[in-house]
Formats: structure tokens, sequence, C-alpha cells
């Protein structure tokens, strides 16, 4: 069985006043991609830094590869890689120069040349070494930024939010270059993201985080299927009236209220959705529209938390700036 390359326990922080983090627990196994899974605000970023030795923790434990984050913060930052959110390039340096630099903060001496090319190659940006980075897409970007965070060769690489703001085709291409770098390194991986399809498709684990707390971790399959059956979409203006008279009915294993109707999770939905009908028209009510599906990670993410995914709050981020950076 593989070892833990992350244990996180009872962990919280504090912004003055406001819990941004509040005592959640996890571990990620060696060589595994594990997912950070919530809106903006839920405290993914916050979390991250902590574990990163970016921010202290107000309480709790980490340990990477057994190294307590908070007694040996110097060894622990041997051990990591880490990619921000926001933008953290040169642009007047090229990319062979922004490697360089950060390959003389790390120490890196021998075979330095060799290993920045080899980087560079990882991410396809071989023939781009001698370009400034001003003239990189934003795709680009982001791929010398996810070199520049493996050039010293972590165990564990953080990535915050890595395609955020990127098209869709950049995204999967991004997609690519982390699967490379955790299958041929046996990385182990750490990313947060609000995207759902992103955890779907990258993390063999994804820890659902909402509110500062973890509500369910499990792989994006065993998620899915905990929900069971079909997903029914009902559209109608009358969602609470409706919502009141299917509530505890048999075939209703689970019903949320959505932005325009309801989400009912159900054993067989093609069955329930006559039912459905046959109750919203004895009582008056117009349905718009019926879908029916396989569960997804939001239909999880709504089924636990009651709200869409991009129902956003204030940034745990946007929190630490307020309270004026004290960590």
């Amino acid at each position: 069985m593989a070892s833990n390359a992350i244990e996180v326990s009872r962990l919280v922080k504090k912004f003055g006043s406001f819990t941004a983090v509040n005592g959640i627990s996890f571990k990620v196994r060696e060589g595994e991609i594990f997912g950070l899974l919530g809106p903006n605000g839920a405290g993914k970023t916050t979390t991250i830094s902590m574990i990163a030795t970016i921010l202290s923790h107000t309480s709790g434990s980490i340990e990477l590869y057994g190294v307590d984050v908070l007694r040996a913060k110097d060894a622990a930052r041997q051990l990591i890689g880490i990619v921000f959110q926001d933008p953290s390039l040169d642009d007047e340096l090229t990319a062979w120069e922004n490697l360089d630099f950060h390959a003389r903060l790390y120490s890196v001496k021998e075979n330095k040349r060799k290993i920045i090319s080899d980087v560079l190659e990882l991410v396809g940006l071989g023939d781009k070494a001698d370009k400034q980075v001003k003239t990189f897409s934003g795709g680009m970007k982001r791929r010398l930024e996810i070199a520049r965070g493996f050039i010293h060769k972590p165990r564990v690489l953080f990535l915050d939010e890595p395609t955020l703001g990127l098209d869709p085709q950049t995204r999967r291409n991004i997609w690519e270059y982390i699967r490379k770098l955790n299958r041929e390194h046996r990385l182990t991986i750490i990313l947060t993201t609000h995207y759902l399809e992103e955890a779907d498709m990258l993390c063999d684990r994804i820890a659902i985080i909402d509110h500062g707390r973890i509500i369910r971790t499990g792989t994006p399959e065993a998620l899915k299927t905990s929900l069971g059956g079909d997903v029914v979409r009902i559209g109608t203006d009358k969602k609470k009236k409706l919502y009141r008279l299917l509530k505890g009915r048999s075939f209703v294993k689970s019903i949320k209220e959505s932005h325009d109707g309801l989400e009912i999770s159900t054993e067989d939905g093609s069955r329930v959705i006559p039912v459905i009908a046959k109750v919203a028209d004895s009582n008056n009510i117009r349905i718009d529209y019926t879908t029916m599906k396989r569960p997804s990670l939001e239909d999880v993410f709504i089924s636990l938390t009651g709200r869409d995914i991009r129902e956003e709050g204030a940034d745990s981020d946007a929190q630490w700036r307020h309270f004026g950076g004290r960590k």
C-alpha cells in the first residue's frame, strides 16, 4: 500500500473573527492527484497555503512525508513546488531566464541546463526558451509556471486553480501536462478547482469543501454513484409548492430547489416523471420542462450543499487581505 504524502488533521485557520478553514482532516496518498473542489470562498486556497507553509495555521496539524510543517518549515519547503492562482512570472525575462532564476533560488546546480531544457520540453515549450514571457499566451504562461514549480524536482506539487480563466481547449492541454507529470514522475499533486469537469477528469480522489469544511471525500465515480439512480430536473415557477407536494414520497430519494425548479434523485426517472406531471397537473402547477440524466459531480455538490457550485461567496484570501495580511 502506498504511503501518505500529506496528512492533515483538524486544521483550522481564522482571520480575526472569520473562520476560513474549520477543522478539516484528510490524507493524500503518494503519487495521487487529489482535488479540493468547491466554490470561491470555500477555503481551498487557504488550505493549500497552510500546507505549503505560506500561511501559518490557527490549530491542527500538517505533515508532509512525516515532516511537521509547523515545526520544520524549511524541511517541508524542500519537498514542495507550488503554482499560484495569480500569475507570478517576470514578463520581461525569457522562459529560460525565469526558470534559471527559480533554479538558483532552490540551489539547483548539478545539470541545471539539462534540467531546465527537460522541464521546458515536458510542458511543450522547448522551442520557446529564448522568447520573452510577455509574448506568451495565457496557456503558455500557465505551462511555464507548472515547469517552474517542478524545476527542483519536488515530491508534492500544489496547483491552485491551474486553469482559471483559460479557454476550454487550453484547459484540456494543461490537464494533459498535469497527467504527464503525475504519471512519469510519480508526482503527488494536490489541486484546487471549482471546475467540476476538471475535478472529474484529473483527480484520483476529491474532497468537496464548502464554508471551510470538507463535507465528502471519494473518487469521482464513487461520489457520483453515491446518489444512485437518476436525476430528474423539473422547471416550474411554483417550485416551493411542488417541493412540498413531492417531499417525503417513496420514489424521492432526495429533492433540492434549483434556480428555476427542482432537482430530484430517484431510482427510475422514466417511471417517476409521469407521476410528477400528474401531481403538478392536479395542483394547477405548470411544468416548463423536464430532463433526466445520470448523476454528475454537480448533482453531488447540490445534493450535499443545497446550492450550485457557481454561487460564489467572499474569497477567503480576500478575508486575509481584509485583516491586514495577518497570518
